[in-house]
């Protein structure tokens, strides 16, 4: 990783695809929580990266880059609301649409690390823990819907539960640092 920071401080365009791949899914999701549009948090990551590369050489590498670009991503999205809101030049109201408030920018950022800790998970252990967890499947309906034993499938949801843990610990001391 240090490398790809390096070449993205120098400008490298490569660099920068790289932390596009990395990091542009968590980038929309800061967006999207901000703007609570879809095409608006696509606009919002485009000219994330491109603040963010024309930044690069301002950039610390003593520090993590995600939440550098999750800074820009949500500073980003608070100017594209803002223009968007602004009066047209007809001098009628600008388009409203009625909004949600989305998630806080906390809780975007643990649902994206509690996707990308199940995502690191092994395939047979990531497989019981989206049955399990999110199409809410009892053990033995696991096990029946992957052809596996009762104890196969309790063995694969302690293991992946211990890695998740171990995984997303910070999130608890994060919270607890937090109070």
């Amino acid at each position: 990783m240090d490398d790809v920071i390096n070449r993205f401080r120098a400008g490298d365009e490569a660099a920068i695809r790289t932390l596009y791949q990395r990091h542009g899914g968590a980038v929309f999701t800061v967006a999207r929580s901000v703007t609570g549009d879809r095409e608006l948090a696509s606009e919002v990551v485009q000219q994330t990266f491109t603040k963010a590369w024309q930044a690069a050489d301002r950039f610390d590498p003593a520090r993590p880059i995600a939440p550098w670009l999750y800074a820009i991503a949500r500073r980003t999205a608070i100017d594209v609301l803002r223009h968007e809101r602004r009066p047209t030049t007809g001098g009628h109201a600008a388009e409203t649409d009625p909004g949600v408030p989305g998630p806080s920018f906390e809780r975007t950022w643990e649902i994206h690390e509690v996707r990308t800790a199940i995502d690191g998970l092994p395939a047979d252990e990531r497989e019981v823990v989206r049955l399990s967890h999110l199409a809410g499947l009892s053990h033995p309906e696991i096990a029946e819907r992957l052809g596996i034993p009762v104890g196969t499938v309790k063995s694969r949801s302690s293991r992946a539960h211990r890695r998740l843990a171990a995984a997303l610990r910070h999130l608890s001391t994060e919270r607890e640092g937090g109070r």
